[in-house]
């Protein structure tokens, strides 16, 4: 008999779908709030960890989403040259009204607003990589070579 996903995690398996995806959202009994507490439930690489990292303009206070790989660090200030505005932190209350998801679970796509992404280059080395699904042990596996067309982000060099 299937398991049920939690409200958040069937948003994104949801969503995934309607753009005719066949990936499947998977709850592990784990937290999979970090990188590596994601690869070490999965079973991969750090790297194959898709982080998603919700930053805030300075100025006008948008939301700038970054698909960043598990084992990199993002360096801002690439990120605020493609902007041309400051970035700065953004915190839990922020990230769940843009994205409607909790820090720890922001899937690539099911956002309930629009938001800029960027995609770490890094990312595309691998043919599999694991996203977030909308909680902390909610994930999904894809195909690295989806992300651009699912979520119309903008590859870049982040580290």
């Amino acid at each position: 008999m299937p398991v049920e996903l939690s409200s958040s995690a069937q948003r994104v398996q949801q969503v995934l779908h309607q753009m005719g995806y066949s990936y499947e959202v998977v709850e592990l009994p784990v937290s999979a709030r970090t990188a590596i507490e994601a690869a070490d439930a999965i079973g991969c690489q750090v790297g194959q960890i898709l982080k998603s990292l919700v930053f805030k303009t300075k100025r006008s206070s948008t939301p700038i989403l970054v698909l960043a790989s598990g084992d990199n660090r993002v360096n801002e200030k690439r990120i605020e040259v493609l902007i041309a505005e400051p970035l700065g932190k953004a915190n839990a209350e922020f990230v769940r009204q843009q994205t409607g998801f909790a820090i720890g679970g922001v899937a690539p796509v099911g956002h309930i607003k629009q938001i800029t992404t960027f995609i770490d280059q890094d990312l595309l080395q691998y043919e599999e990589i694991w996203a977030a699904a909308g909680t902390p042990n909610a994930v999904f596996k894809l195909l690295a070579n989806s992300l651009v067309p699912m979520t119309g982000g903008q590859v870049v060099q982040i580290t």
